[in-house]
């Protein structure tokens, strides 16, 4: 059995999408899962043992780019692919199946996909959480009534290289002579989900007071963030504290955070990355909620507050005050983090 996936194109949603992977490779061991996404999501998809090849969609996110889509469909039909499964919601996301003529396309109704798919399901709202909505598609449309049908849901589990790792830590002249807690500052949604830099120092420094190191993740786009948090420090801290923003490729960063004992973020493509390498994760969330993208560690603690307007799902606070973030205080993350090692899943 040949199938094609059109992959999400966020970190966190490809982390995730695995489960429906590894759903189908449970029902059909033999199968060649190919997945067409973004070219950023190859090294993470390399670390999925579940998918045959990763190919790149060269058309950006958003752009219809008809005849791309068509060029792309028909290169696709020597590969012989059985079924599609279209993990976007998008029209235009399930044209290129229909142009490789694959005869089974899968996928939620989305934007009324009629005539695209051939296994059109519309009751995702049955599915509360986003693995579900995913791991749902990998079973027959009778059977999928509700969450309540599915099996046990397997959670994302990305291969860690151990050479790549220490070949990172050598270039950025790392060492694991302190146990590591990973920060995850940055969330490219917006600044809704961003907690303040000046609370993630406060964290920082706890830590490396209590004898641990700190690792700062993010994009190039984070530095500026991340460069604050450190100066924040006192001057005879900064050397436990490891800048790492934009110092890093993805891949780099899904090794790095595997050596982390424990890692602090917003709610964003690293905290599944996180969760999906084996850390213990204290997620933090502001205008989201955990209720439809938890991280799916084994060892979790969600930290949020409990004002009337959370969770709002705003790239930007509506009224200006970003209270679900400014009245979340550092001292309840330091909490979390002591305790999240004793707990199998809690909320602080």
């Amino acid at each position: 059995m040949k199938i094609l996936i059109i992959g999400p194109s966020w970190v966190g949603d490809m982390v995730m999408s695995q489960c429906l992977y590894t759903s189908l490779k449970q029902q059909h061991p033999d199968a060649e899962i190919d997945v067409l996404a973004p070219a950023w999501c190859r090294p993470i998809l390399e670390r999925m043992p579940e998918i045959h090849r990763a190919l790149e969609m060269p058309i950006g996110h958003g752009e219809f780019n008809l005849t791309g889509r068509y060029r792309i469909g028909k290169s696709l039909r020597e590969a012989g692919y059985d079924q599609a499964f279209i993990l976007p919601n998008s029209a235009k996301s399930a044209l290129i199946p229909l142009f490789a003529k694959i005869p089974a396309r899968t996928g939620w109704k989305g934007e009324s996909r009629y005539g695209l798919l051939t296994d059109l399901r519309n009751n995702k709202r049955d599915f509360g959480l986003m693995i579900e909505r995913y791991c749902a598609l990998a079973y027959p449309k009778a059977a999928m009534t509700s969450s309540a049908a599915l099996p046990q849901l397997p959670k994302p589990s990305l291969t860690v290289d151990s050479e790549n790792q220490s070949a990172a830590m050598a270039r950025l002249s790392l060492s694991a002579d302190r146990p590591i807690i990973g920060l995850c500052p940055g969330a490219e949604f917006g600044p809704a989900k961003r907690w303040p830099d000046t609370y993630f120092a406060e964290v920082a420094q706890h830590m490396i007071e209590q004898g641990k190191q700190v690792w700062l993740f993010g994009s190039a786009k984070d530095q500026p963030v991340t460069s604050a948090i450190k100066n924040a420090l006192p001057a005879d801290l900064q050397i436990h504290c490891h800048d790492l923003a934009g110092q890093t490729s993805l891949i780099e960063a899904v090794d790095l955070l595997a050596a982390c004992d424990t890692v602090v973020s917003n709610d964003s493509g690293l905290m599944h990355v996180s969760a999906a390498v084996g850390c213990k994760v204290v997620a933090i969330y502001g205008s989201t909620s955990p209720d439809y993208t938890p991280p799916l560690a084994e060892q979790v603690a969600i930290v949020h507050t409990d004002i009337e307007c959370r969770p709002c799902f705003k790239r930007e606070c509506p009224y200006g005050h970003l209270k679900c973030l400014k009245e979340l205080p550092p001292q309840q993350v330091i909490r979390a983090i002591e305790t999240v090692s004793d707990n199998h899943k809690s909320d602080v």
